[in-house]
C-alpha cells in the first residue's frame, strides 16, 4: 500500500529535539522524506506494522502525534503542488 505519514513532535520540553530526531531517522529508513514532518512511499502491511511499532517506542502519547494515511494498491490518487515542489519524484499511481 502507499503510505503518507505526518508527524507532530512537541519541542516544548528538552527531550523533544531528541525524539524528533529519532522519529525522523526511523521514518527515513522506511519511507521517502517529502516535506517537513511528511514521509511517503510504498510499504507492505508487515513493514507498516513494524514501522508503527518502532515509532511507538519513541513518541510520548500525551505530547506527540503521528498520522498514517494508508492508500491501497491500485487506488488512483492525484498529487498536486502549489509553490515550490521540493519532492521531485513520486510513486503515486
Amino acid at each position: 500500500m502507499y503510505v503518507i505519514l505526518v508527524y507532530d513532535i512537541s519541542l516544548k520540553e528538552k527531550e523533544g529535539a531528541r525524539i524528533l530526531s529519532e522519529v525522523f531517522q526511523t521514518c527515513k529508513r522506511y519511507l521517502s522524506h517529502s516535506q517537513n514532518s511528511v514521509f511517503e512511499g510504498e510499504l507492505s502491511p508487515p513493514l507498516l506494522r513494524k514501522l508503527k511499532k518502532e515509532l511507538q517506542k519513541h513518541i510520548r502519547s500525551d505530547k506527540d502525534s503521528i498520522i498514517f494515511y494508508e492508500i491501497p494498491f491500485g487506488t488512483k490518487l492525484n498529487k498536486d503542488f502549489i509553490g515550490i515542489n521540493k519532492y521531485f519524484h513520486s510513486n503515486f499511481l
